[in-house]
């Protein structure tokens, strides 16, 4: 008996359809495709109408209950993502960071944030051997960082000129955003 190609096709189709329905397959797949996006995508820099940053009152709270004061930012450069451990597009991006974070963290402000309890977040830093500290908000976050979705990064001057303001997964381990970095260290 042969089989058709529409046959195969209608059975992957079916297959593809249950992966995705299923819990536990379903995230590594959405990560999976989300990192797809990340390197075909690109980040868009901001050189011609800068929003600049004039409020900076903003607190956040690490795991151990330290305080940071997003005034202490001032007049550095700041990387901002707001992201969760749920999110395959936040998942799918967290790698490059990691990278960008083991090049960067004594040049820059690298600032993670989610909503998440730290017991998750704790959990999920563990498991994938991530590095960098996350902070969890105290206070409402400055207008400006008024987000509707995760993942969304922010790259800001010393002047607190908002270069990149991305949505959505992204590379940032690529050579335009070490390279606008450098630039900004200059």
């Amino acid at each position: 008996m042969k089989i058709s190609k529409k046959t195969i096709s209608n059975v992957v189709f079916v297959i593809v359809i249950a992966l995705l329905v299923i819990p536990q397959t379903r995230q590594p797949i959405q990560v999976f495709l989300q990192k797809g996006i990340a390197l075909v995508k690109p980040i868009s820099i901001n050189e011609e109408k800068l929003t600049t940053i004039s409020n900076y009152k903003w607190m956040l709270t690490d795991e151990n209950n330290n305080r940071y004061n997003f005034e202490e930012a001032k007049g550095k450069v700041v990387l901002v993502n707001f992201w969760a451990t749920w999110c395959p597009p936040c998942i799918a991006e967290m790698p490059s960071f990691q990278a960008l974070y083991n090049d960067y963290s004594d040049k820059i402000v690298f600032l993670f944030v989610t909503n998440d309890p730290y017991t998750e977040i704790n959990s999920f830093l563990e498991k994938k051997n991530y590095t960098f500290k996350v902070h969890r908000p105290v206070t409402k976050y400055p207008d400006y960082f008024d987000i509707s979705t995760i993942p969304r990064t922010f790259l800001i001057d010393q002047n607190g000129n908002i270069i990149i303001d991305e949505s959505g997964a992204a590379n940032w381990n690529s050579k335009s955003v070490r390279s606008t970095i450098d630039k900004l260290l200059k």
